[in-house]
């Protein structure tokens, strides 16, 4: 569950706010302090409405405002940036008849969060978003909730206009579920089987759904391509190396063996018994989890270029290949490239 935080600054306000901790309890809510009766379940803070909205916005991936829309733009408006950091924003009005989806609809899910709070309280959720009023494919969706990634976020809103205009679309696809589009496949789609019968065709922009890698420039210039994460990074490091070592690592073998940062699933390394500051900073940076496996496991992995010093160090032969192998379950696709003298990297492709 995403750090929802629910903002009510009247009466009326804080009782519809319990209402809708009711049905999700791990939402926390906040109301000034002048209206307190001490009930446990509210924060009551004694600064400004003001100053409050803005710490919520900076520290939630959620805000539901029970005040008007007017007032929340207000407050809000100068500490918008953009819909790929901003949080999602919701307000609902004081009798709780509507449930509007006002900022990071898509991205920030305040669309999907405002279907189901609308549900649960029996109020008409509001959503404004072109694609989902004409119920077409949202270009800056598909396959989020399978984990895949736009390459390259520059044609979204182009795209997405030629889609919410109903402009002849095509796709090409050769990785990832199959069946991501929820209902009717909308008129204006066609599906291809190869880029050739994608760049011929007369569509007007491109979806493009793979791992492989795309050199034509007219191809690119009108596509959104998406990125399927299927790649274990293992990583053999030291305690202390530094973040920027492993950046420049991981994205030099990338490179050398014309993969993309975008698809990688996770990094795995070795429990230590100090997970290393280096390795945690670059995984927040990315936005990539990190898995961490037990001396003993790996040393169950047979590897493909074990090492005596690592085995003396480490309690295992392997740590960058055996970690990539066991964690992906699938095959070795790099094997150990040396980044003298602490860090090695190697690379999975996860078992489909």
């Amino acid at each position: 569950m995403k750090k929802i935080a629910v903002l009510a600054i009247t009466k009326n306000g804080i009782k519809m706010s319990l209402r809708i901790k009711e049905h999700f309890s791990d939402f926390e809510i906040f109301a000034p302090i002048k209206f307190s009766d001490n009930n446990e379940k509210i924060q009551w803070y004694d600064e400004s409405t003001t100053q409050k909205i803005v710490d919520l916005f900076k520290s939630n991936e959620g805000v539901v405002c029970l005040f008007s829309l007017g007032a929340v733009i207000r407050l809000l408006a100068p500490h918008i940036k953009d819909k790929k950091t901003d949080p999602a924003v919701i307000v609902i009005d004081d009798n709780a008849n509507f449930v509007i989806s006002v900022l990071s609809g898509h991205l920030g899910g305040a669309n999907e969060l405002s279907n189901k709070i609308a549900e649960k309280i029996g109020s008409t959720s509001v959503i404004t978003t072109a694609a989902d009023v004409n119920k077409t494919i949202a270009v800056d969706l598909v396959g989020k909730e399978f984990g895949w990634k736009i390459d390259d976020d520059s044609n979204v809103t182009r795209i997405s206009a030629f889609m919410v205009n109903k402009e002849k679309i095509g796709i090409f696809q050769n990785i990832g579920h199959k069946e991501w589009w929820k209902g009717k496949l909308p008129e204006n789609i066609t599906f291809f089987s190869n880029i050739e019968d994608l760049k011929s065709s007369d569509s007007k922009g491109y979806l493009i759904i793979t791992n492989d890698q795309i050199d034509d420039e007219n191809v690119l210039r009108d596509s959104v391509v998406y990125r399927v994460p299927n790649l274990v990074v293992g990583i053999g490091l030291h305690w202390d190396t530094p973040k920027e070592t492993i950046l420049n690592g991981v994205n030099e073998t990338l490179e050398k063996f014309g993969l993309k940062q975008k698809q990688i699933a996770r990094f795995v390394s070795i429990k230590k018994e100090k997970d290393v500051a280096g390795l945690i900073e670059l995984g927040k940076e990315m936005n990539i989890p990190i898995e961490y496996i037990d001396r003993a496991e790996l040393a169950t992995i047979t590897a493909p270029n074990p090492s005596e010093s690592v085995q003396a160090f480490e309690g295992t032969a392997s740590v960058s290949e055996a970690a990539a192998i066991k964690s992906s379950r699938g095959k070795l696709i790099v094997e150990k490239q040396k980044f003298p003298p602490n860090l090695t990297v190697a690379i999975a492709r996860i078992m489909q």
